[in-house]
Parts: C-alpha cells; structure tokens; sequence
C-alpha cells in the first residue's frame, strides 16, 4: 500500500517541495530524507490503522454516503479532557454520555505537555510526543483512539504547526545558543530587523506586547511571537523545520487519530514587506504536508469500511474569501466556518438576515468532497470575519458594524440582553473579539439575574432557534462541551493569576455531571438539542452538501432549502409572515409534526424555526 501510495503522490509532493525548498543546495538530499520519514511512519502503523483492501479504499471517495463527514448522522463535539471528564482514562467512561447524545466526532483540545502556568489554553506546546503529566500518558490517548473507534467516534486533534512554546526542546537549544535551532525559529540580534518586519504586520494580541516579536533579556535578542510572547513561531523557509514537523504530524496521526485541526494555519509562511498571512506559500506548505500523510497514512478503517485516514481541518479565522481558499481536497476537507459562526450572532442582535442570506449566497459554496464544520460557539473568542464588502452592497459600514456589535455583546448597548467579555482590546483601533457561553451570550444569564421568566424563554427560544439553523446546514455541527447544557459564563477565572489575562476562560468550564445543578430554562434547551440530534441523524436530506440560500422578503426570517426540505427561522421577537414557494401543496415541520399549506402565506412566532419536508404524492 505504501509504495502505490507513493507512486501516486511523489510526483507532487517533490513539485510542492521545490517550490519551496528548491533553490537549496541539498534538495534531493531533503527529498530523500522525506521519504525515509514516510516510509518509516508507514511502517509504525498497526492493528486498525491498517488496511490492505485497496479497491474499497477507492470506492469510499465516490460515494457521498461514503465520505463520513456529509453524513447527516456526523455530529461533533470539541472538549478540554480535564474539564469534562478529569484525565485520559476516564474520558473513556464518559463514551457512554457522548454516544447517548449522538456524538461521532471528538475533538479533544490540546492535551500534550505544556507549561503548568501561562499556556495559551494548551496551545504553547512543549512537547509533541508527550501528553501532559495531569491528564495521562501517550499509551493513555492510544487508549482512547482505540476504544472512540470501537464505539465509532472520529478523534480529532490540534497539529500546532506555526509555533512551538519556549520550553519546546528546539527553542531551549536555540536560547542556549545551538546555530541549528536557532535556525528553527526567527531570532535576531538587532532591533532594527524586527522592526523591519513589524512594519507591515498586524497586531493579533496587541494587550500582550505591542508587534509581532519579544525581547529575550537573557540572550538579549528578539524572536517572532505572532501570539503569546512564549508561543514562538517556527521558520518555515528552512527545510530542516519541515521534515522535522513531518514526524512530528505523522508521530501524532499513528496514535490513531482521523483529524488534524490545523492550528493557525494563515500565518505558516513568512516574507519580508507582506502581512505574512494567507501567502501563496502557506497553501503550498499544507499542500506539501497533505501529500506527506496521503503517503504515509492513506486510510483507517471505521464499520469495516476504509476511508482515507487523515483529514485536515483549516483553522483560518480570516477574510472569508481567504477562508476558502484553503478547502480543498489538496489542502483541508475540513473548515471551520467562522463566518457562519459570526453572522449568527451578527444578526442575532440586529434581527436583520439580509448580511446572513447575502453572504451566504455568495461564500458557502466549496468543493462537493469537502465540508464545513458549523458552530454557534467553540474554545475560542468570537471574531467579527464578515466581509466588508458584502456589508457595503447591503448599505453597512464593517467596521461601525463590529463597534456595535462588541459594544452590544459585552452588554454595553441600551437593550442588549447579552453577557460577553471583550478579548485582545486593541487601545488604538478600538477593535476586540468577544468571549461567553452561547447560553449567557443568548440573554440566558440576564434572564436568570433578573429572574424575568419572559426573558428566559425568549433566551432558550433564541438558542433552539441558532442551533436548529445550524443543524441542518450542510456539514458537520460541531457542539462545545457545556454548551449542550446551556451553562452560564464562569468569572472565577479573574480570580486565577495564571488565567486572568484571558477572558476566553470565561466560557473554558469543568463540566457538572449533577443534574440537579442545570435550571428547568437549561434542562429545557438539553432536551430540545437531544431530540435536534436525532431528527437529523434520521433524515438522509439533511447529509451531503447541497443547499439552496433564498430570499422569503422578511428581513427576520432566514431561509434555505436542502433537497424538499425547507428551513425557516425568524432571528427576532416579532412575528413574521413569509412563503416558501415550494412545489408540492403541504409541508410537514420535522420538529413539530405539524402540517402546513406551502402556497399559503404562514406565521412564525418569536425566534420560531421550521424544517418543513414537503409531502411528495
């Protein structure tokens, strides 16, 4: 299998490779190198990440049935292993709760050593083939992926690949002065070259430092620290940098794992007087790394059936037309779609859908194999990656729209029933990103503080409504653990020196496992979700990747058509009046059994939402 493998993607693999390492005096001298690491990788995979079966293997990608993530019955979840279930060994007894709510697909938040202070929520790694001391051991995430296969649940981790943290083995030797490691990372001596570089790039935590590099007192030399000053940035345009991440990524995918989030990907690839975001040569990077695990890791077996073993998730919370272009069966299958994510909440707090249908129209449409990972809230902040350009067409000015939108969801404008936290407040441009609960961001936390029952439902309303939009959209829907529950913001993080300086922890809470803790609101919301999650497990309209975005001529209302079904969703608390126009006389709503005449005008009460199947004769 390797060697077919390799036959079909050397080719281009070595053309990726050229393009960014060719000019070097030792090219074929990298190529072979690459191959040995392959080779080797390929070797080490054993028991169920083996398969030899390679027609099957060919027959997967044909079929959308075959491709898992369009499955209608692919529902995901991402969590911190400690805060749900403690350590590795016992999130294995917590399959038994994910299976129940229908979960097939786990992301689990970083998990390999890191720094016991100021970690970035996991994401300043230490070491890429060690698992932090708290939560277990490697041969304990062995454990996991194997029994999340037998129970039929994809594994997904974070491939942390822009940066390392400062106690990685590789930046220690280049503090201690080691040319090759130093070589690893950007390290200058001069001030005056850091600032050469910081002219054309863009703050992304500007409350951390002020520039993209950090001043080391001890060696007296400044390094690239695009985030966290301890999270430093590895040099890509050295090949050894390259091939040594190659066995970093392939040490990860043998543990057992189906997919690599791409951490950070936009910003893998540096040069001088750019943005060093979204460059040609990021994409042919993750080409070069994709065409590394087609080689060494083709497939994995799941129900007895092979399925290419390694999927690539983009991580590119950027413009959304640069959001795209890393989808891709060359790239990533996988994406997060962080401008459905930020138009959720957008026009839930203008109760006008027209940016959202718009945008959608234009944006969603990617390649048929690939597929959008959708959510309402995740471990990170909320971003406002909407296109300004789309907002100009519809008469609205991006940037007064993101004020507006952060003033409203950190509950500084007259009326906003929202409870978020500003993160990264840049003290020039104003600008910042949002932190909460989807539930506190939802109105749910004012309600309870207020104790107004009105609110309460308007909030659990609001919330129903987002997550049965997004549950029927195409891709996979992707639950942050907590949020099922509908929990409210945890503020102790204040109280942590260590976490403090984030805001993200805000909505980063250890999960409760005593239902009598939830409120009858909450309780409520779970159980609608559960029942959510099984409607569309058992309707073959809602899987594939077909979606049809229109117009119903009420700005309150979002709609959208797969297959016969159609989904409308009023984003307010007024009544609203639409026709879907659809081709048969009746409809039936999947989640409220009820009938409908399609060609007479119906009403949509507060926050309501509709699946409506027409009844083909």
């Amino acid at each position: 299998m390797y060697d077919r493998q390799l036959e079909e993607n050397m080719t281009e693999l070595t053309s990726r490779l050229f393009d960014l390492y060719g000019s070097h005096w030792n090219f074929y001298e990298i190529l072979q190198r690459i191959e040995k690491i392959m080779r080797k990788a390929s070797q080490e995979r054993t028991g169920y990440l083996k398969q030899s079966d390679d027609d099957a293997v060919a027959a997967s990608y044909g079929q959308s049935n075959g491709i898992w993530y369009q499955n209608q019955d692919t529902v995901g979840m991402m969590l911190y292993v400690d805060l749900f279930a403690g350590n590795l060994k016992k999130l294995v007894e917590k399959i038994p709760y994910l299976t129940g709510l229908g979960i097939k697909y786990v992301h689990l938040m970083p998990l390999f050593d890191c720094p016991k202070d100021e970690n970035d929520g996991g994401y300043a790694i230490s070491s890429y083939r060690k698992v932090r001391s708290d939560l277990g051991t490697i041969e304990d995430l062995r454990y996991v992926a194997e029994e999340f296969h037998k129970n039929e649940i994809r594994l997904v981790l974070d491939f942390v690949f822009n940066h390392t943290g400062d106690e990685h083995e590789w930046a220690k030797k280049a503090r201690a002065g080691e040319a090759k490691y130093k070589d690893f990372y950007y390290i200058y001596k001069n001030k005056s070259e850091a600032d050469d570089w910081n002219r054309t790039l863009r703050e992304i935590f500007p409350t951390v430092r002020r520039g993209s590099f950090t001043y080391l007192e001890k060696e007296k030399e400044w390094v690239w620290t695009t985030f966290n000053s301890f999270q430093w940035d590895l040099n890509y345009s050295n090949p050894e940098v390259f091939l040594a991440m190659c066995e970093e990524m392939l040490f990860i995918a043998n543990l057992g794992i189906d997919v690599l989030r791409l951490d950070a990907l936009a910003f893998v690839w540096k040069e001088k007087n750019t943005v060093c975001e979204n460059l040609p040569k990021a994409h042919t990077l993750i080409q070069a790394f994709q065409y590394v695990a087609r080689i060494a890791c083709p497939e994995q077996c799941h129900r007895n059936r092979p399925s290419p073993a390694l999927q690539f998730k983009s991580e590119a919370i950027v413009h959304p037309d640069e959001v795209i272009r890393y989808v891709g069966k060359k790239e990533c299958s996988l994406s997060y779609n962080p401008l459905q994510m930020a138009l959720f909440w957008s026009t839930a707090a203008t109760r006008d859908t027209r940016l959202l249908t718009y945008s959608l129209q234009k944006r969603w449409k990617i390649p048929p194999a690939c597929a959008w990972v959708n959510y309402i809230r995740c471990h990170d902040d909320i971003g406002w990656t909407f296109s300004d350009e789309d907002a100009a067409v519809l008469g609205i000015n991006g940037q007064s729209h993101r004020k507006f939108l952060n003033r409203f969801f950190t509950g500084r404008f007259k009326g906003s029933y929202a409870k978020g936290e500003p993160f990264q407040l840049n003290p020039e441009t104003g600008d910042c990103r949002i932190c909460g609960t989807a539930a506190s961001l939802a109105g749910l936390e004012q309600a309870e503080v207020l104790g107004n029952e009105i609110f309460k439902n308007m909030a659990v309303a609001r919330m129903k409504m987002m997550y049965a939009v997004m549950f029927a959209l195409p891709g996979i829907p992707l639950l942050y653990a907590n949020d099922e529950k509908a929990v409210l913001n945890d503020y102790s993080y204040h109280e942590d020196s260590n976490k403090k300086s984030d805001s993200r922890w805000v909505h980063r809470i250890k999960t409760y496992w005593n239902i009598d803790e939830q409120s009858e609101a909450q309780k409520d919301f779970e159980q609608f979700l559960r029942r959510l999650i099984v409607l569309r497990g058992a309707e073959p309209l809602l899987g594939g990747s077909d979606v049809y975005f229109y117009d119903v001529q009420d700005i309150h209302v979002f709609a959208f058509r797969r297959g016969t079904i159609h989904i409308v969703a009023n984003f307010s608390e007024t009544p609203s009046n639409f026709l879907i126009g659809a081709w048969s006389e009746e409809s039936t709503d999947l989640i409220s059994g009820r009938r409908y005449k399609n060609h007479e005008p119906q009403k949509l009460g507060a926050y309501e939402v509709r699946w409506l199947k027409e009844r083909i004769k």
